[in-house]
């Protein structure tokens, strides 16, 4: 009986001193430490809000045109025997310069013709004179003689006869040399559509054609940049007050600038896009007027352009990338807590930001990444001006 018992209970005294000896071992086991430190503050990269006196960028783009361009059309017909060397697509001709000849014998038989006519008309009017002179001796003791009988009306027949042969003698001069196709400046030939031994007839198209004068570029500005450069809609430039403009684009792998002049506002605001354009120019594009590299500002190409607007005194600038969405900037205050603020921007750019209100010259604002911003939460600064200086 007592083996039975001893049997039984031996288990159950094994758990409970095992239970036991758990709870003395964690009630005389050691506290960990509690970490008390502060939170460690992130470290940004700041910029210095400087105080300056500038103008105000203006950036867009825009398409190059020939501010000349023409369709070429015969104002004759007859056979082309002969064609100049410029008139290939890209070919450059000066003014006058005889692009095409069409075969003229027919209109030199009509010159010479009309030059007959305008004989004949000639005497006409000296016969009908002569016979006025008879009639006046003869009736001169006639006070009642008409003007029939003065022949007064065939001497009127005989000058309009010869003012009409005149005429005929003009058009076919005009005729003989429109079978010479030239145009009153210099150029260059866009495309051609005819060739030597064809022919072609009154208004054919011949090609087409465009002035190297100068070129133009339409520019679209947004109210920001209307505002920006200070000009009134419908704005026309005198000789003195035209605003310049820088052209850049890359073309066969180098970056090049050239020089225009802003001519004129639209006197409208486009009703679909609700943008205001304006119309700048570059003169003698494929000469003076080429990049430094020698590239001229052709036409068809796409450029950027940069103008200058209004003059603004004592206003800020800052990095482009300190400036967040929502027209915000970070500051750092002297105590090293974040300010976000909301600020009144002038003008932008991928560079550069003008600040007009809401920030000072001299404070430190953060132009790093920095995710969950919250105004107050502490923050350690680096001086990205003074690392760039240093070479850090």
């Amino acid at each position: 009986m007592n083996r039975s018992l001893l049997r039984l209970g031996a288990p159950v005294l094994v758990l409970v001193l095992g239970g036991g000896g758990v709870l003395l071992l964690k009630a005389t086991a050691p506290q960990p430490e509690q970490e008390t430190g502060a939170v460690r503050p992130i470290t940004v990269y700041t910029h210095t809000a400087q105080a300056v006196d500038t103008a105000l960028p203006v950036h867009t783009q825009g398409e190059v045109r020939a501010r000349t361009m023409i369709n070429l059309t015969a104002q004759v017909g007859g056979r082309v025997v002969a064609v100049a060397p410029a008139y290939v697509e890209g070919g450059q001709f000066d003014a006058d310069t005889v692009l095409l000849q069409i075969d003229d014998s027919d209109y030199r038989l009509a010159l010479r013709q009309a030059e007959a006519t305008v004989a004949a008309a000639d005497l006409a009017v000296q016969q009908a004179l002569a016979d006025a002179e008879v009639a006046r001796k003869q009736l001169r003791d006639l006070p009642s003689a008409s003007p029939l009988s003065l022949k007064e009306p065939q001497i009127a027949e005989a000058r309009a006869r010869r003012e009409a042969a005149l005429a005929g003698l003009e058009l076919a001069q005009l005729d003989l040399e429109r079978t010479r196709v030239r145009l009153p400046f210099e150029g260059r030939v866009a495309t051609t559509t005819v060739h030597i031994g064809e022919v072609i007839n009154e208004n054919t198209a011949l090609g087409q054609v465009f002035a190297t004068d100068r070129v133009e570029v339409r520019l679209p500005f947004n109210d920001q940049q209307l505002d920006a450069l200070g000009l009134p809609i419908g704005f026309s430039a005198g000789p003195d007050n035209a605003p310049a403009v820088t052209f850049s684009a890359t073309v066969a792998g180098q970056r090049h600038t050239w020089q225009g002049e802003l001519r004129h506002l639209d006197a409208a605001v486009d009703a679909r896009t609700r943008l205001i354009y304006a119309t700048a120019e570059v003169a003698d594009p494929y000469g003076a007027g080429r990049s430094q590299q020698g590239m001229p500002i052709a036409v068809g190409l796409f450029v950027d352009a940069r103008l200058e607007g209004r003059e603004l005194v004592q206003v800020v600038r800052i990095p482009s990338k300190g400036l967040r969405p929502g027209e915000q900037v970070y500051v750092v205050d002297a105590s090293g807590r974040l300010d976000i603020r909301s600020v009144s921007v002038a003008a932008s750019d991928a560079d550069t930001t003008i600040i007009r209100d809401g920030l000072r010259a001299g404070e430190a604002v953060v132009v790093s990444t920095l995710r969950n911003a919250v105004s107050g939460m502490r923050v350690e600064t680096l001086d990205e001006e003074r690392l760039a200086a240093s070479g850090g």
